[in-house]
């Protein structure tokens, strides 16, 4: 019997993949090249960390028009204008309203660090 080499998916945010990377970095002295991209790109926008970005994520998933995908999305972005949140939902079947758009944004901004 061969070993499983099935892949579960699993959304992680940009600031678990700067985590992850930094101890893969520790632990291996040294990261080929796109994981040094990863964790360039990674460190350069992910402003909150992993903790925090954890919290606006469960906070987003709260709100009824916001499911996981979208909550990594927002949580990564951290959107500032509702172009910015409508934009993340572009592609998505459901659009949020006006006022599900400023529910977001309340959200982002009382997680945001300035």
């Amino acid at each position: 019997m061969e070993p499983s080499t099935e892949q579960t998916d699993k959304i992680i945010s940009l600031a678990e993949v700067k985590n992850i990377l930094k101890k893969i970095s520790k632990e291996r002295k040294e990261l080929n090249y796109e994981q040094k991209i990863a964790l360039e790109h990674a460190e350069k926008f992910a402003t909150l960390s992993a903790k925090q970005t954890k919290d606006l994520i469960t906070e987003l998933k709260k709100l009824d028009h916001v499911e996981e995908i979208q909550a990594y999305k927002i949580a990564d972005i951290l959107p500032k204008t509702e172009d910015d949140v409508k934009a993340i939902f572009a592609k998505e079947r459901y659009t949020p309203n006006d006022k599900e758009i400023k529910n977001i944004l309340e959200v982002v901004k009382k997680h945001s660090v300035e």
